[in-house]
C-alpha cells in the first residue's frame, strides 16, 4: 500500500485531473504545480472556446452588429460618428468591423499574452514584495489554471446566442448576466465598468489566484490575497477611469 502511495504521488495528477480538480479541489491542482509546471491543457481549452464563441458571434450576431451596438453604449463614439461624413462612417464602420473580427478571432494570442503579462505581474510582487522564491512558469501555470472558471462565460454566451438572448442588443463587452453592470443597461460607463468586476466567474477566478499563488509561493493566503487583490483593486480604477475619459 504505502509503495503504491508513493508512485502516485511521484506521478502526480494528469492534465485533465488538474482541470477538473481546478473546479471541485483546486488544492490539489495548485499543489502539483510545485511537481510540474505544464499548463498546454488549460490554454487549448480557453482557445477552443474563445474561437467557438467567436464563430458563434459572428454567425449568430454578425460583427456589424456588434459594432453597431457598442458605438451605441458609447455616447463619446457615438456623438463622433454622428459629426462624420455618410462616406466618412462607412469608411470608419468597415475599419472598427475588420478590427473587431480579426481580434477576435485571434483572441488566442492575446489571452497568451495577456496571462504571460499577469503571471509576470504576480512572479515579481511575490518574488521582490515578499521574498518568495517562486518561477515565471509557477506562477504562468497558476494563471491558466486559476482562470478556467471564465471558460464557463463563453459557454453560457454560446447558450445564450442559441437559446432565446437578444442579438440585437448584444455587448461583446458584457455578453451575459454574471456580473452587476449587466442588468443597468442606461448606467453611466464608468459604472458599469465598475460594477463589471462584480461578477461571479471573475471572483471565482480571484479566490483561484489567491490559493494557487499561496500555495507555489509558501506564504499565508492573507498575505497572497493582498497582492492579488491589491492588484485586482488597480485594474478596476483604471479600468473606470478609462471608461469615464473615453466612453
Amino acid at each position: 500500500m504505502s509503495e503504491t502511495v508513493a508512485v502516485q504521488s511521484v506521478q502526480g495528477l494528469s492534465q485533465m485531473e488538474r482541470v477538473v480538480d481546478a473546479f471541485l479541489a483546486p488544492t490539489k491542482t495548485f499543489t502539483d504545480i510545485l511537481r510540474s509546471t505544464s499548463w498546454w491543457l488549460p490554454f487549448v481549452l480557453t482557445a477552443v472556446v474563445s474561437l467557438g464563441v467567436t464563430v458563434v458571434i459572428d454567425r449568430q450576431v454578425g460583427f456589424d452588429r456588434v459594432v453597431e451596438n457598442q458605438i451605441h453604449n458609447s455616447p463619446k463614439q457615438e456623438e463622433l460618428m454622428a459629426s462624420l461624413t455618410p462616406e466618412q462612417r462607412e469608411t470608419r464602420m468597415k475599419g472598427m468591423i475588420a478590427g473587431y473580427r480579426y481580434t477576435s478571432y485571434a483572441s488566442p494570442i492575446f489571452i497568451l499574452g495577456l496571462s504571460a503579462i499577469g503571471a509576470m505581474v504576480l512572479w515579481a510582487s511575490f518574488n521582490f514584495g515578499l521574498g518568495a522564491q517562486t518561477t515565471f512558469a509557477q506562477m504562468m501555470c497558476v494563471w491558466m489554471y486559476g482562470w478556467l472558471p471564465k471558460l464557463l462565460n463563453g459557454l453560457l454566451t454560446v447558450v445564450t446566442l442559441y437559446f432565446g438572448g437578444n442579438n440585437d442588443g448584444f455587448d461583446l463587452r458584457d455578453p451575459v448576466g454574471t456580473n452587476l453592470g449587466y442588468y443597468l443597461p442606461d448606467a453611466a460607463p464608468w459604472l458599469k465598468a465598475g460594477l463589471g468586476f462584480l461578477d461571479v466567474m471573475g471572483l471565482w477566478v480571484l479566490l483561484l489566484l489567491v490559493m494557487g499563488t499561496a500555495i507555489v509561493a509558501k506564504v499565508s493566503r492573507g498575505k497572497a490575497a493582498a497582492i492579488v487583490v491589491g492588484w485586482w483593486a488597480v485594474v478596476l480604477v483604471v479600468s473606470v477611469a478609462m471608461a469615464a475619459v473615453f466612453s
